[in-house]
């Protein structure tokens, strides 16, 4: 997972505008380092690829403005190598068949301008037989409701401009009915609060046009408290160990409800509007 980290990482430091504390040539060296022979990236040197890790090594390109470190051909032979018949994406050889691997497929495709080099009808097609009926999305067709599933599929229909198929009411109902009491938002009906949601639910409300249905106060509060005072990173919740992954995920959401001093993201992309500038990818705001 060290690219992911490595993105998550990035992404965070640019929300804040401290990007450049970061070696750009060195962060490329380590994105072209993870390229295989197939096409994709791994998650670090001499792992196997997977559509995840290559999304991650796309965005960090692109975050430090290399996108050079990345071979456009070879990540989309392998991208569309795992496209299967119905329109879902495996996300590796393995075959494991996920709408996560929906959205990271046309989100690289889209950031390396070269979405049509995928089926695209097909894909949105899977990615809404994955609806159910309580507004939400799950996995695979049939599969449980989940926020973060929500998010790749709204984010991956934005992407290729179908998010008029999404019932914006009925879907950002089952969202905002995320937002639990500590002001935190859950994945799933009765589970507990997790700052990341703050982000999957977030970003799929703002794609739907129904941010303000969020108690951005009490969220914002509840971010916030699960800051770590010692070594600054953001927890999945209060007192628990902070990790890169909550601490991107928290202060991306904090951006989206415009916390004063950090940079807008983008939330089909999770990336800042200055780093969209340097892919193929018009910026959004």
């Amino acid at each position: 997972m060290r690219i992911s980290g490595v993105y998550w990482g990035a992404a965070c430091l640019a929300c804040m505008r401290r990007l450049e504390d970061l070696d750009a040539d060195a962060l490329a060296t380590f994105v072209a380092a993870t390229a295989r022979p197939g096409g994709g990236h791994g998650g670090a040197e001499r792992h196997d690829p997977h559509l995840l890790h290559t999304l991650s090594a796309v965005q960090v390109a692109a975050l430090v403005g290399r996108m050079d470190a990345v071979d456009a051909g070879a990540v989309m032979s392998f991208v569309a190598s795992l496209q299967r018949p119905d329109g879902s994406f495996a996300g590796d050889a393995g075959g494991e068949i996920d709408t996560r691997f929906s959205y990271a497929a046309l989100a690289t495709a889209a950031l390396l301008g070269r979405l049509e080099e995928l089926d695209v009808d097909s894909a949105t097609a899977y990615i809404l037989a994955c609806r159910n009926f309580d507004g939400g999305f799950g996995a695979t067709p049939g599969s449980e409701s989940h926020a973060g599933h929500v998010f790749v599929a709204v984010a991956a229909l934005a992407v290729a401009g179908r998010l008029a198929a999404v019932d914006a009411d009925a879907t950002g109902r089952w969202l905002a009915e995320r937002q639990t009491p500590s002001g935190g938002f859950n994945g799933r009906p009765q589970k507990l609060p997790d700052v990341c949601y703050s982000w999957w639910c977030c970003a799929s409300l703002a794609l739907l046009g129904r941010l303000a249905w969020v108690d951005a106060n009490a969220l914002t509060a509840f971010i916030l408290a699960a800051q770590d005072p010692a070594i600054g990173g953001i927890a999945d919740r209060p007192d628990d160990a902070a990790d890169v992954y909550h601490t991107f995920f928290g202060v991306a959401a904090l951006s989206l409800l415009g916390k004063e001093g950090l940079a807008r993201v983008d939330p089909a992309f999770a990336l800042p509007a200055a780093a969209l500038d340097r892919t193929r990818v018009k910026e959004r705001f």
